[in-house]
């Protein structure tokens, strides 16, 4: 009989900081995977008691001090895959490739914190930018170097809205970093390597779907001026498996939230 499978991606901006939110978090959507964004986190300091105190006795992580860092946590045996990297040879701890547990076979979860790219979409003035269009483009050539490949998922703080109604104002973000062609482009070339739009799977390309919403608005609900940064891809012979996905909107409304939900998909294997 096949079985759910969820994995859940969230930036947590700040592990050490709002980790007493994972259990709010693991009651709402009782994931058997959480990957988790800018930890802000070193490995010596990462909290070894908290994978069994929050029921997932397994993980990983990559992290360093004051910025980045990615942890993957399953309830189910994990291993560090080969395909972990350090991207545009920089050691940033922006990536995590982990082998899964899971009914019909392992599975390979991606686990990606893109950089945000700074404020001036010009590489040419603006070092972090260019630094983020060389990350994208490299993933897109490891990628593209392997069009067939099977039983994978890649999620993250992929710090891009690729499309028109994945922000609130598509002709006033266009020269705002996240949503700029130049970043979009990439980033669709990106996903179309391998991969299926697991969000978009569910929700037609004419809605708006957001994941993240700026800590500078008075009122984050009222404005709701959000943008999808957060991602869910599949491989496509995972397509068929897809059965629903949830984006946990309140959690931008938790006690010092993060900026960013945690969001969902839920998968029959």
């Amino acid at each position: 009989m096949p079985q759910p499978f969820r994995v859940v991606t969230w930036n947590i901006n700040s592990l050490r900081l709002r980790q007493g939110l994972l259990p709010d978090l693991i009651g709402a959507l009782d994931p058997d995977v959480i990957c988790l964004q800018e930890t802000k986190c070193p490995d010596d300091l990462f909290p070894p008691e908290l994978a069994a105190a929050i029921g997932f006795p397994h993980v990983l992580f990559r992290g360093m001090k004051g910025y980045n860092g990615v942890a993957t946590f399953s309830r189910t045996p994990i291993r560090r895959h080969e395909t972990t990297q350090d991207w545009v040879g920089r050691n940033d701890c922006r990536h995590l490739a982990a082998e899964v547990d899971a009914r019909g076979g392992p599975l390979v979860i991606h686990n990606f914190y893109v950089p945000a790219g700074g404020d001036i979409p010009d590489p040419a003035v603006n070092p972090k930018f260019a630094h983020k269009l060389d990350f994208v483009a490299a993933a897109r050539d490891h990628f593209a170097a392997t069009p067939d490949l099977r039983r994978s998922i890649l999620v993250g703080d992929l710090n891009i809205a690729p499309l028109e109604h994945d922000v609130w104002s598509h002709k006033q973000l266009l020269k705002i970093v996240s949503h700029t062609p130049v970043e979009t482009a990439l980033h669709t070339e990106w996903q179309q390597t391998c991969f299926t739009d697991g969000l978009r799977h569910f929700v037609p390309p004419e809605e708006k779907l957001y994941t993240w919403w700026s800590y500078r608005a008075r009122d984050w609900l009222a404005a709701d001026r959000g943008r999808r940064l957060d991602h869910v891809w599949v491989t496509h012979d995972l397509r068929g498996a897809l059965r629903r996905h949830v984006i946990l909107k309140d959690a931008r409304g938790w006690t010092q939230p993060s900026d960013h939900v945690p969001v969902c998909v839920e998968l029959s294997l």
